[in-house]
């Protein structure tokens, strides 16, 4: 079993920060307090995103001058264009922003061309330069994806092609030989380096068009390119990227155009998932948009996704969006398989390990990642999950699940890998067939290296202490003022001490969730938690029997009303 956390109370916020904070409410204070806001110039930028003045100059990026100016040779010149994306719901999004991005300076020479997973794998693959040779492509510019694929940049330049590599991932210890690379983590010049790829690409397109404009060789409307946003918001979310700085201006101005989005995609996706529009959250991004766009290339073919969101035909749309509604079904039965599989295997082991290392041969590379974050937020440790691809190869995923980056993790053993890369919370590798045997003991022991673990569990801040009567529309608004959340800007985490629930029920197909209800005066509130039974909490919990919630308290679109419900984290 994993170590269960110990929950304490943040410290108060201090007198001469609640002085500077003076014009917020005393939850808005100590919640800002909490992220360690603590001056009213910061609390305001935080509060209050401004899209004209709170983002970077995307010129400050290296090779961004470079990498505009090729690109108004090839525009000016008619070349033709091909926009190499990743295949998941960040890479996707982002070649959705290029394809509308060349659609609207009436660019008609380009080509979205984005990986098969299990066929090419990820990255930019030097098996595919050849094809674009033959259709007359002269440069190649990359979306979340490139920073480490050195033989594929050289094969592209080789024969005549330059390429322009925008990435997010981090850079191995040289760089690829591009025409530029266009990398927030690449030397420390730009003011931020948590850029999702999606958002380098919105930078890129930034740059083209403040320059062109500046020329007076690009006539797109001011402004016009805002409405790109919903891409760069879907993927800055769902890319669980750090919701600070200027992810927090794209998330937030993201989900503002997603409200309004026109794609009929994403309409329909919407509707059919029962999600409304007009009051989209950041948790529709990541559990209805995200799986959506993810299982396409999961389970079929990523193009799928990305014609959903570009596609203006309403009809077209439709198809698109059964389709996906239904991989999606099926990619959740079989994860659901998987992840069971892979904990009967945990419970043969007398002590679970630090580093959680399984996989089966049989298992789809696309899909271990989802199983490697279940299990890496259930045990509360990195879990690297691996299966075998269509050309042989054992890949895998891997998340972190505690405070140790699963790049460092691999850093620390690179002979245990054939390739490896990812950013602190994720990442991917390949391992060689015999080396596999000996990969959790290496990694065990690198993890050793990196952190001390004791029998004590991790430790959570709860955010406040509130009564149930404390939830009421004025605090609703003070948690709508701090949203979107994600990661760097969790959810605040509340303590409920001694509540009494009316009602202990399961909910579900499977009746794998739990319901309980609170009775207050002229009303009744939720809290739910998710595939976990009454009986699987640390006391079976019960009607009439006083317990203590550790919850986030949310709003949810749900049977078509919004509803104020409780998400339980933990019963203490």
């Amino acid at each position: 079993m994993a170590l269960r956390p110990i929950y304490r109370l943040h410290e108060p916020v201090s007198e001469a920060v609640a002085v500077e904070l003076a014009s917020y409410d005393p939850l808005v204070q100590q919640l800002l307090y909490n992220r360690s806001i603590i001056d009213r110039e910061t609390a305001e930028r935080f509060l209050n995103p401004d899209y004209e003045q709170h983002l970077h100059d995307p010129f400050l990026l290296t090779d961004m001058d470079r990498a505009v100016e090729r690109i108004l040779v090839a525009l000016a010149e008619g070349e033709h264009i091909l926009i190499y994306s990743d295949y998941d719901c960040d890479g996707i999004p982002g070649g959705v922003v290029l394809h509308d991005f060349l659609t609207a300076l009436g660019h008609a020479r380009f080509t979205n061309y984005i990986p098969h997973r299990h066929e090419e794998g990820y990255g930019f693959n030097a098996a595919s330069v050849d094809q674009f040779v033959a259709k007359g492509v002269s440069l190649i510019v990359t979306v979340d994806c490139g920073i480490t694929d050195h033989e594929a940049v050289a094969a592209a330049q080789a024969a005549g092609i330059d390429v322009i590599v925008t990435d997010h991932h981090e850079p191995g210890a040289t760089l690829p030989g591009a025409y530029a690379v266009v990398n927030p983590k690449r030397d420390g010049s730009y003011p931020f380096p948590g850029l999702c790829g999606t958002g380098v690409a919105y930078k890129l397109a930034q740059a083209v068009l403040a320059r062109g404009r500046e020329r007076g060789v690009v006539s797109l409307t001011e402004g016009k390119e805002k409405w790109w946003l919903d891409m760069v918001g879907v993927a800055t979310i769902a890319d669980m990227v750090p919701l600070q700085d200027e992810n927090r201006v794209l998330a937030h101005y993201g989900l503002t155009v997603l409200r309004k989005s026109r794609r009929p995609g994403l309409q329909q996706l919407l509707r059919a998932a029962g999600a409304r529009q007009s009051v989209l959250t950041e948790d529709d991004v990541g559990f209805t948009i995200g799986p959506r766009i993810n299982a396409a290339s999961r389970m079929d073919t990523p193009e799928d996704a990305f014609h959903l969101l570009r596609t203006t035909d309403e009809v077209e749309a439709g198809t698109y969006v059964s389709h996906l509604e239904k991989l999606n079904n099926e990619r959740k039965g079989v994860v659901a398989a998987m992840t069971r599989e892979a904990k009967k295997k945990l419970l043969q082991h007398e002590t679970l390990p630090s580093v959680i290392v399984l996989g089966n041969p049989s298992w789809r590379p696309s899909l271990v990642g989802l199983v490697a974050g279940s299990l890496a937020e259930e045990f509360s440790r990195p879990a690297f999950v691996w299966g075998r691809d269509g050309q042989g190869v054992l890949k895998g995923s891997c998340r972190s699940g505690s405070g140790v980056s699963v790049v460092t993790l691999m850093e620390a053993t690179p002979d245990s890998f054939r390739t490896f890369g990812g950013h602190h919370a994720s990442g991917g590798f390949s391992v060689a067939d015999d080396a596999i045997h000996t990969l959790s003991d290496d990694l065990a022991r690198a993890q050793e290296t990196l952190v001390t673990t004791t029998d004590t569990g991790s430790e959570e801040c709860v955010d406040a202490d509130l009564s149930l009567a404390d939830i009421t529309p004025a605090l609703l608004r003070s948690l709508r003022s701090l949203a979107p959340y994600g990661v760097g800007n969790p959810k605040p985490l509340f303590r409920f001490h001694d509540v009494i629930p009316e009602n202990v029920a399961v909910f579900g197909k499977a009746k794998n969730h739990t319901k309980l209800t609170f009775a207050l005066p002229g009303r009744a509130i939720e809290a739910i938690a998710f595939f976990k039974t009454p009986d699987q909490f640390v006391s079976t919990l019960e009607t009439g029997t006083p317990l203590t919630l550790i919850a986030h308290v949310e709003e949810s679109f749900f049977m078509g009303r919004m509803q104020t419900r409780l998400r339980i984290v933990d019963v203490v």
